[in-house]
């Protein structure tokens, strides 16, 4: 996991839109995997399917997550909700402040950027970037 106190690099805008190509592929495997394992986990479920320890019949959907989880890692961006495609890069503000660029899926470009601790909900346009 990325601390953004120390972040193995930070991004600019142009750099974290250069990359969505990449990162449109490793979230998209995310989200198949979230989606066959939810899909997977249904039907096993309403079929009673059970192994003798209790948990569901398993899939690789955990592995496929973690590789795409890993391949984001590896670049220095964080893979924040796989299901959904919520993506952060670390960014640090002129005054030295860490703050994160974020990206969802289905956005055509990184468009919003927030402080580290205020997450999701705190999601500012990036025409107001940091001073």
């Amino acid at each position: 996991m990325i601390d953004p106190a120390d972040p193995p690099r930070t991004w600019t805008v142009a750099e974290a839109d250069a990359a969505l190509p990449l990162v449109r592929a490793a979230v998209a495997r995310a989200k198949a995997a979230m989606a066959g394992h939810a899909t997977r986990l249904g039907t096993a479920t309403a079929l009673g399917e059970r192994r003798s320890n209790g948990h569901a019949v398993g899939g690789g959907e955990a592995v496929e997550v973690v590789a795409a989880v890993a391949d984001l890692d590896g670049l220095g961006i964080f893979l924040r909700d796989p299901g959904r495609g919520l993506v952060d890069f670390p960014a640090v503000a002129p005054s030295g402040r860490p703050y994160w660029l974020c990206w969802l899926d289905g956005e055509p470009s990184v468009g919003w950027w927030h402080w580290v601790e205020d997450g999701f909900a705190g999601r500012t346009r990036i025409d107001e970037l940091p001073a």
